[in-house]
């Protein structure tokens, strides 16, 4: 592959709106909140694909893929419970863009940049400019990896690792494939969702050459984010053995009903992907407003085990510093017909 070629991918990834004056002007939203909002993404910035607006309702604010890039003015507020590092990662940086938080696998950030900003997201002020080394700083993180032999599964997540070019990805991959302990790769991706061309054939084919075990988790919140043409987008995926994985956050006024739900993990399925978390809001600060009780949480996911087989029901967790896994939520603790 050249370096030099511009993939499709790659020039949405240019085009994407960040000024919120023009999502307002694109989407006929109501001018009189545009001033907060316009505070709000100075705080964290707006990002969002072009063809992913195709996605949403003009003028509706209440649109449930609107609301997760909408800049508002309640993320302005500074509120009890809710910090700008909710899950304590400065603790587990042993070295700067590696994160070692549970036995057997270690989570690396090759990159702080992401195709869309999520206005919930956990690392909204997590200090990538301190742990965005480039290839230079690629030496302190595979000697973190071969030193320690417990370590068998490398996650690359951050940032989102699939807007690196393929080569970047190839040569930190070739990389890792000399550190004879590990057996597993898992890529943590958001674009496969927003924007699906990012899966090319030569992204696939490289996938598949590699030695190890792979896994892909999309992030979906939301069936109306599974564009049609996802299912011929993944088969090439799961033929190449790759397997296919969904986690979720559980978002206030996006996702908080049963039926949607339900309809998420069927329509996953259905595009060859297995629902596999389901997070509750890690409580990062200016996130409140998509928050919803444990006890919510519980509820719904009880009434999704009572609509679906037990292979579509996403695991219901949370995630607390200083744990060694993330915490299951039993839906049974809290809630029974």
């Amino acid at each position: 592959m050249h370096t030099d070629k511009m993939y499709p991918w790659q020039t949405a990834m240019i085009q994407a709106i960040t000024d919120p004056a023009e999502l307002w002007d694109l989407l006929e939203l109501p001018p009189a909140i545009l001033d907060e909002a316009k505070k709000a993404a100075r705080l964290f910035p707006l990002k969002v694909p072009r063809r992913f607006l195709e996605r949403m309702e003009k003028g509706n604010l209440n649109d449930p893929l609107l609301r997760q890039i909408l800049p508002i003015g309640e993320e302005l507020a500074i509120l009890p419970g809710y910090d700008a590092d909710p899950l304590q990662e400065n603790q587990v940086n042993p070295v700067p863009g590696l994160l070692h938080k549970y036995h057997g696998r270690a989570l690396v950030t090759l990159t702080g940049t992401c195709g869309i900003h999520c206005r919930y997201c956990f690392r909204r002020y997590f200090p990538y400019a301190d742990n965005i080394t480039g290839s230079k700083g690629w030496g302190r993180i595979l000697d973190y990896l071969a030193s320690d032999p417990s370590i068998v599964e490398v996650i690359l997540s951050g940032g989102d690792p699939l807007v690196l070019p393929d080569n970047t990805l190839k040569q930190f991959i070739a990389a890792l494939e000399t550190i004879p302990q590990l057996k597993r790769l898992r890529i943590h991706s958001r674009l496969p969702i927003v924007l699906p061309e990012r899966i090319t054939l030569e992204w696939v084919n490289m996938m598949a050459a590699t030695r190890f075990q792979t896994i892909l988790v999309t992030h979906c919140n939301h069936p109306n984010e599974l564009a049609l043409e996802l299912a011929r987008v993944f088969m090439p995926l799961r033929h190449a053995g790759i397997m296919l994985l969904n986690q979720s956050v559980l978002l206030k006024q996006v996702n908080d009903t049963v039926e949607t739900l339900v309809k998420l993990s069927e329509q996953l399925f259905a595009v060859g992907i297995q629902p596999y978390y389901l997070h509750v809001l890690d409580k990062v600060q200016g996130a409140a407003q998509f928050d919803l009780t444990r006890q919510t949480a519980s509820q719904l996911h009880w009434e999704m085990t009572k609509k679906l087989p037990g292979y579509l029901v996403p695991k219901l967790v949370c995630e607390q510093p200083g744990m060694p896994a993330k915490l299951p939520i039993v839906s049974s603790d809290f809630y029974t017909d």
